[in-house]
């Protein structure tokens, strides 16, 4: 049976929160002392209005510094910003650094699709919201790799199901499904009863799919590779 993981399952319940009036330097100082990347801020109904990044606090000034890596720049900026202290002139509070609208997800959304979208928006957390928008938890890379982490095999095997589930069991059962490095092959005949298109997006749905190779026709293949298998 093909189980798809959602993001409710793996996300972290407990989330370092900021709100709009939140200091410059209290933004700092979460970011350091609990070693994240970035905090969700919230309205007095704990809705996500924003996000407040390490990079928004450094600023473009530091990212277009010359000298060290990006990291290192930011994190020196960041320094800077906490021994300036909260009189320092344009130390802009939560609601005026934070990007908004903030991109967020529900906890029932699969992890394979909050992947995607971080790396899309080249974001590496994800705040989890209920269905009135109010935060629930925090979804990181870190969180859906440990879904990600898994055996070629593993992979085959669910991508087998789907493609069976998707498919008449006759056309399904003559198919061939191959998955190395987490890149799914479908080989062989469709047949006339089988949605070729549903197959390869059921194959792209499953958890730990990072690419699918379409191989399938009109006609059955005679040659089969040794290393696939039929999926039945």
């Amino acid at each position: 049976m093909v189980t798809y993981r959602t993001v409710g399952e793996v996300m972290t319940g407990e989330v370092v929160r900021a709100h709009p009036d939140t200091s410059m330097e209290e933004l700092t100082r979460l970011l350091t002392s609990h070693h994240i990347s970035g905090v969700p801020v919230v309205d007095d109904d704990d809705k996500v209005v924003g996000v407040v990044s390490r990079t928004d606090l450094a600023g473009r000034r530091a990212m277009r510094s010359r000298s060290g890596s990006g990291r290192d720049r930011v994190l020196r900026a960041l320094r800077r910003i906490a021994h300036a202290g909260p009189a320092a002139p344009r130390a802009l509070p939560a609601g005026g650094l934070m990007s908004s609208p903030a991109v967020t997800v529900h906890p029932e959304q699969r992890v394979v699709d909050a992947a995607r979208i971080m790396e899309r928006r080249r974001i590496d957390r994800l705040p989890v919201v209920d269905e009135e928008d109010r935060l629930i938890g925090i979804a990181t890379r870190r969180d859906l790799l440990r879904v990600f982490l898994r055996t070629d095999e593993e992979i085959r095997a669910d991508v087998t199901d789907a493609v069976r589930l998707h498919g008449s069991a006759h056309d399904a059962g003559s198919l061939l499904v191959d998955v190395r490095d987490g890149i799914a092959t479908i080989e062989g005949a469709a047949g006339p009863g089988a949605d070729s298109t549903a197959l390869i997006r059921a194959a792209w749905r499953v958890d730990g799919v990072v690419g699918v190779v379409n191989r399938l026709t009109a006609e059955r293949r005679s040659g089969r590779p040794s290393s696939a298998h039929r999926a039945h």
